[in-house]
């Protein structure tokens, strides 16, 4: 979550998690400026290092040794992450146009999005083989991929097309991993032949000699079949086709040719190579636009050309940071010149590497452990991160301020209260106007009219249902924001098994300047408003002020058959208690604000808290549910006991069984809480046999906080089987039965831990 910097008077917008830019983002984060709000927008939250993919591969490192989690490091520079993809750049409104979210506005731009696969130029080649780059993509499926291959029965032919650095290392790890694969399952290791195509007439063409010829010694010793001067001109279903005439046939292949550029730089208007990479000056700045920069892969310093190797990139990191720095402050950047030599360290698969620099090569296991202590600590830097925090009024006094900065900040900080504190008329409406709210014919007058209230029908036969929540932000980008608190505001219309009809919003926008209030208010409003279109929910109004910090709200009403609603109560003695989402989000988040949660974690609940649960409402209510309640604030336990107690029963629960969110338990262990949670943990006395009872690893989740959770209903115990299969086809993954209604006791402690998970329904209903 995106700490509050104070007013918002330029944007930065970074384009890509790349080598250059995790090196922006930490410079940053140590030195601030006031006024800049950086925005990442970013495919992959965990963005790998290049140098250690062969050891990834080859099994010597984890995927979290080989990734930086670029969520706490975001969090360190104050910014905001966005999980989407780039498609396009408005040069002339400047916005970063996306593939799932609104155009981001930008005032400076940078660009570090690495290459894409060049496969278009060879027939069948992007259907039949694997890519290799983007390196994020291949790293995601490489476990599966290796399972997929070493289950496989009979002798199989591998072949990887490219015999560069990149390929040559990748075939050697590709190799030893899938060996010691097989090694593991007492299976034949020579099973695998493996086939390396060079377009050139040796491999490593532009490697020096001497480190061609040990990794051709290395290559034979290792079985490796070499197809020197093999262009491939067409690719089939196992098989490839090269130039000279030769077919190679093969099971699996592998693309590790150079890479190209994605297309939308070019098709955005930047001037662009041949190859579709930015052309930059000295300073990385764009040579037609010089609002925007590049580096890594995708940019071609023209005055300076080298070749696509991650060490550009990792060496671009501070001079980018400088100049940006330097731009937003008003100042001329400076030139930069690359290195034009450097030490190579390739390895071989096994612990074993080549060095390589100028005409000399060297090898052994000690370069292996050199390039592993090389990579280990660059990757430190970025694992081990400082708590930095700085308020305005120290960046100003250190000069990290912009005049205009200063003049802007001033000017906000006399902005009035009251009324005064409202979002300008001009700047609601064009909002407004470029959003387009749902319609309903029961809204009587609504947005669209000028009227101060709206009014809506209420059909005969039908009670109102009302509903309100209003929460402050949690996570950074708004557009998500404005989903979850939709969702979370909903949730309490479909436990009651009601229909939503119509929405007011109130909403609280950080000061700023005008066009950035109004970037925050379109962003916030037009994910709500997603949400509230495919939930058949109109806007028809509500109240938008200025605060310090970014927080929204609903109240919505809804419509519902009286004989049909359902409510907190209505239990009873053989019903099967089911939930329809995993819990964790209170703890995740709170390790989300101390810089300790994986951002893998935090995307899994994200998308978890997006998910409506208007069919889940639907399903359970079809197999005849007899309670319901949303699981919010208070806590599985704290909402169980509001169902138990107007029930006159108690509950089984099974704490093994509860569904829970990637990372939670994690979370948990090392101690992490929400600020809500001891409020939560003093119903821990509706929990019979308490001592027993907190034994458990899971204990503490049960009083964990959550928003948008989801449904915790009961059914009849021989629907419950059906209900949860149903639930689980409509999308709840992790639906689950979780507990069994049994009779009112004697004992005051309604709740009774029971180990274990259920089998079946029938198992849990016969438990004693």
């Amino acid at each position: 979550m995106m700490k509050n910097q104070g007013p918002v008077v330029k944007d930065l917008v970074l384009v890509g998690g790349g080598h250059a830019h995790v090196s922006v983002l930490k410079k940053f984060a140590m030195k601030p400026v006031a006024g800049v709000r950086i925005t990442l927008i970013t495919r992959d939250v965990h963005t790998p290092y290049s140098g250690m993919l062969p050891g990834y591969v080859a099994g010597h490192y984890t995927l979290d040794d080989c990734h930086i989690d670029l969520r706490p490091l975001v969090q360190l520079a104050g910014a905001r992450i966005y999980h989407d993809s780039a498609i396009r750049i408005d040069t002339v409104e400047k916005r970063v146009i996306c593939e799932n979210r609104p155009p981001v506005p930008y005032d400076l731009l940078s660009i570090d999005i690495g290459s894409a696969p060049s496969m278009d130029d060879v027939p069948g080649a992007a259907e039949f083989a694997v890519p290799v780059k983007p390196i994020g993509r291949f790293v995601q499926h490489w476990h599966d991929l290796a399972e997929k291959i070493v289950a496989r029965e009979g002798n199989l032919r591998i072949a990887l097309v490219g015999a560069g650095a990149g390929g040559t290392e990748l075939t050697l790890s590709i190799q030893h991993r899938l060996r010691a694969m097989l090694a593991e399952k007492n299976m034949q290791p020579d099973r695998f032949e493996f086939h390396l195509l060079s377009g050139s007439d040796t491999v490593m063409p532009q490697e020096n000699r001497a480190t061609q010829i040990k990794f051709t010694r290395i290559l034979a010793e290792r079985g490796v079949k070499v197809h020197a001067g093999a262009k491939v001109t067409r690719v089939e279903e196992g098989k490839l086709h090269c130039a000279g005439g030769e077919i190679i046939e093969a099971d699996e292949i592998f693309w590790v040719t150079s890479a190209g550029s994605q297309s939308w730089p070019g098709a955005s208007g930047l001037d662009v190579d041949e190859s579709g990479f930015i052309r930059v000056d000295d300073c990385l700045r764009s040579l037609s636009h010089p609002d925007v920069f590049a580096a890594g892969d995708v940019a071609n310093v023209v005055n300076h050309p080298r070749p696509k190797a991650g060490v550009f990139a990792v060496r671009q990191g501070p001079p980018l940071a400088a100049n940006l720095r330097r731009v937003l402050l008003n100042r001329a950047p400076r030139k930069f010149k690359p290195q034009s030599r450097f030490l190579k360290l390739i390895s071989t698969g096994d612990k074993y590497a080549v060095a390589a620099r100028g005409g000399l090569a060297f090898e052994g296991a000690w370069v292996w452990a050199l390039k592993d202590w090389i990579d280990l600590r660059w990757m430190q830097k970025y694992i081990d991160l400082p708590e930095m925090e700085e308020d305005d009024e120290v960046k100003i006094a250190r000069g990290l301020a912009s005049p205009e900065a200063l003049k802007a900040i001033s000017a906000i900080a006399m902005r009035c209260g009251g009324c005064g504190a409202k979002v300008g008329a001009t700047v609601l409406s064009r909002v407004m106007n470029q959003l387009e709210p749902f319609e309903r014919d029961d809204i009587l007058v609504g947005l669209k009219a000028p009227d101060d209230a709206a009014v809506v029908d209420v059909p005969e036969g039908k009670v109102m249902v009302h509903t309100v929540d209003y929460f402050r932000s949690f996570v950074d980008d708004p557009f998500i924001f404005g989903q979850i608190a939709a969702n979370h505001s909903l949730g309490d219309i479909y436990a009651m098994n009601a229909e939503p009809q119509s929405a007011l919003a109130i909403v609280t926008i950080p000061y700023g300047l005008e066009d950035k209030v109004e970037a925050v208010l379109h962003d916030i409003m037009a994910g709500s408003m997603k949400v509230l279109a495919e939930n058949n929910t109109a806007l028809v109004g509500g109240h938008t002020s200025e605060g310090a910090e970014l927080a929204l709200g609903f109240s919505i009403n809804g419509l519902a058959d009286r004989a049909s609603l359902l409510r907190k109560e209505g239990m009873r003695p053989g019903d099967a208690l089911i939930i329809t989402k995993p819990i964790g989000t209170g703890t995740l988040f709170a390790a989300d604000m101390r810089q300790q949660a994986k951002g893998r974690w935090i995307d899994a609940a994200l998308e978890s808290m997006i998910q409506s649960n208007r069919t889940g409402a639907q399903c359970l209510f079809r197999h005849g549910a007899t309670a319901c309640t949303d699981v919010t604030g208070f806590g599985l336990l704290g909402h169980l006991v509001e169902m138990t107690r107007p029930s006159g029963v108690d509950i089984d629960l099974y704490v093994d069984a509860i569904p829970l969110l990637d990372g939670a338990i994690e979370c948990i262990r090392a101690g992490v809480f929400s600020s809500l949670q001891p409020q939560n943990v003093r119903l821990r006395r509706a929990i019979r046999d308490q001592e027993q009872a907190s034994r458990n690893e899971r204990y503490p989740l049960v009083f964990d906080p959550q928003t948008a959770g989801g449904l915790l209903a009961t059914v009849p115990g021989d629907k419950a089987e059906s209900c949860v299969a149903e639930l689980r086809g409509l999308g709840y993954a992790h639906a689950a039965v979780i507990g069994v209604v049994k009779p009112e006791s004697d004992a005051i402690e309604p709740i009774r831990f029971r180990d274990g998970i259920p089998g079946g329904i029938s198992s849990a209903l016969a438990a004693e």
